[in-house]
């Protein structure tokens, strides 16, 4: 049955995508009207019994809330900034400005289960930190008044430890994004979340509810600083990246090993001066769950000592297999000839090592690295606090993504995941793309970063990431240009996109609750043909299109091609590699326009509704069918 919803430009419905795979799996369960009946549902959890059991939850007060936040569709849109944007043309990098949970659910049309590595850095809800206001359900605009009426950004609610809710605010607001964030994650994709103590043992249990407790993958231990706190008796000196499957079988093929460090590295020595250099030994015993018989035998060492595996072990090796190690001079019985026997791995077979949980500041920078980072990439310093330095992102790139895959990262910061993605791709020849999502938070006016000239966190963000297209073209330049280096400089830059309101006055419609559906389609009806006129001159057409892809699933690195060969109507080719329409926001469609496409119907076609009249909307559709589109 039609209704207003089939004519607004919203973020998909997760919940009613739910309620409809319910319905179709489980029909019983709804009543006659098509409402989800909940009593059907404990009835088949527990049959005996209607009444809700006591059961292991985590559960906070908001906790029902932050979900409906989450679930609830935006009519939201991104308009593209070209003034900001980096070589738009060439690049495949994103960066948007706007409040993370609204974007979050603009990217699930074009971005669901496309996404292979989340990296965030939230708030750490220390009682100083700012929490993000979700003051975004329909007909609210306290979002559009703070971020187009004030020059210095949106103003953000603060979690003082003081508040009685000082807990639940902050899982407030990670669930919501959290929830959404999974969306967007490919089958086989994981999320890195960076957190101190304040919250790590309520974002563990939180990810479990997110996630799945069979999904957590590991809680590593990066080594932040490399001195005591003077300010604290027992200062802190590391912090947490929690990490997180969405399909813990899916991701564990795909993590990757890494580069040897020169501590593991000098791990590896040759007391047995062997030609082939220096080596380590590793264990040659295993557990006997899969063992055959050709693994249970007596080793003789040189010396003459015998060896056999430990009750509930067995060699690794087969018999046969050892003999030939032997014979090779890859086991060590050690100096005297009667170690137990171990086998040596030569320092240059291998080729990385599986990442561990213990991530020192020699591996991977520490804060005052970062900060280091931030004020040579932009020239002024303490602009930002505590920046998280590229190497710990790029060990983070490095055990989990391909090179051709796309990171996201919604709370950008000072942009270091961008700038990770951008030397990690120069370091293996990756075309890795990253999405930034960063709310324009006013910066503090005696901050640094005002007095820089940066009013927003998120100015800091893409200006960084500017400094850093422009800091690889200087390390490039005077070289011979090998192809691999031209591609890594072609696809240096970023598209920028802001959180907008629709262009489309349709989108602030609100339904009657007293009316029912067929009387609000009405409602509707009349709404539009009162207010979409305004549209003619009062939007820009690139907005329009930026609109229309997103909402049709198009990535946001789609190109846009003139078509000249319609000379009557200004049509463009839409394409982001995977999807491909014509598109015109005309305010009429000529006919010479219609007269291509209705012969033309290998080809799909996008149009702004009002701009044909309803001959031609019926003639469209009826050649064209689904190929067929009108906004």
């Amino acid at each position: 049955m039609e209704t207003y919803k089939d004519h607004i430009i919203q973020s998909p419905d997760i919940n009613a995508e739910r309620l409809e795979t319910l319905r179709n799996m489980f029909p019983d369960w709804f009543t006659q009207e098509g409402k989800l009946d909940i009593n059907e549902v404990k009835k088949a959890v527990n049959a005996d019994s209607v009444d809700e059991t006591e059961r292991y939850e985590f559960r906070w007060f908001g906790k029902s809330k932050a979900k409906r936040n989450a679930f609830m569709p935006t009519r939201a849109t991104l308009h593209y900034d070209e003034e900001r944007s980096v070589n738009p043309e060439t690049t495949g990098n994103i960066i948007i400005e706007g409040e993370n949970l609204e974007v979050l659910k603009v990217l699930l049309k074009s971005y669901r289960n496309k996404i292979k590595v989340i990296y965030i850095d939230p708030p750490y809800n220390t009682g100083e930190d700012f929490l993000y206001n979700d003051n975004f359900s329909e007909g609210r605009q306290a979002y559009w008044e703070r971020t187009e009426q004030s020059e210095d950004g949106i103003s953000l609610d603060t979690n003082s430890d003081t508040s009685g809710r000082f807990h639940s605010n902050w899982l407030d607001m990670m669930y919501s994004r959290l929830l959404v964030a999974r969306n967007l994650l490919r089958h086989d994709g994981v999320i890195f979340i960076s957190i101190d103590d304040h919250e790590i043992h309520h974002l563990r249990k939180l990810c479990d509810s997110v996630f799945g407790e069979n999904n957590f993958i590991a809680n590593i231990v990066w080594q932040k600083r490399t001195s005591p706190d003077a300010r604290c008796n027992l200062g802190a000196a590391h912090d947490y990246i929690l990490v997180y499957a969405k399909d813990n079988e899916l991701l564990k093929p795909t993590l990757n090993l890494i580069e040897l460090t020169e501590e593991r590295a000098a791990e590896y020595k040759n007391p047995d001066n062997d030609p082939r250099g220096r080596w380590a030994s590793v264990d040659i015993t295993g557990q006997t769950g899969h063992a055959t018989a050709s693994q249970f035998y007596t080793i003789t060492t040189p010396s003459g000592k015998e060896y056999k595996p430990a009750a509930g072990r067995c060699w690794a090796l087969a018999k046969d297999t050892f003999d030939s190690l032997v014979q090779d001079n890859r086991i060590w019985f050690g100096m005297n000839g009667s170690s137990i026997p171990r086998k040596k791995v030569f320092l240059s077979e291998v080729k990385g090592s599986n990442a561990w949980t213990w991530w020192t500041n020699k591996e991977v920078g520490h804060n005052q690295a970062g900060s280091k980072e931030l004020k040579e990439i932009l020239g002024t310093t303490d602009i930002f606090e505590n920046p998280k330095p590229t190497r710990l992102i790029q060990q983070i790139l490095s055990i989990s993504s391909k090179p051709n895959d796309i990171i996201l990262d919604f709370f950008a910061g000072s942009g270091t995941t961008g700038h990770a993605v951008v030397n990690q791709n120069i370091k293996d020849g990756g075309t890795r793309k990253y999405i930034l999502v960063q709310v324009p938070q006013a910066t503090d006016e005696n901050s640094n970063a005002r007095r820089a000239g940066f009013k927003k966190i998120s100015d800091i963000t893409i200006a960084r990431n500017k400094a850093v297209v422009e800091k690889v073209k200087a390390d490039f330049n005077g070289r011979i240009l090998t192809p691999e280096d031209q591609q890594q400089l072609d696809q240096l830059g970023f598209k920028v996109f802001t959180l907008a309101k629709s262009s489309f006055p349709r989108t602030d419609f609100a339904p009657d609750p007293e009316k029912s559906e067929e009387e609000n389609l009405e409602l509707f009806r009349k709404y539009v043909a009162e207010k979409e006129q305004q549209l003619s001159m009062g939007f820009d057409d690139q907005e329009l299109i930026t609109e229309i892809l997103i909402s049709r699933g198009f990535m946001l690195t789609y190109k846009l091609e003139l078509q000249p060969s319609f000379t009557d109507n200004t049509v463009y080719l839409a394409s982001d590699g995977t999807k491909e329409a014509y598109i015109c926001v005309d305010n009429s469609l000529r006919d010479s326009t219609v007269d291509y496409f209705m012969q033309n119907t290998d080809t799909k076609f996008i149009c702004i509704e009002r701009a044909i009249n309803s001959t031609q909307k019926f003639n469209l559709k009826n050649r064209m069918q689904d190929k067929f589109f009108s906004f």
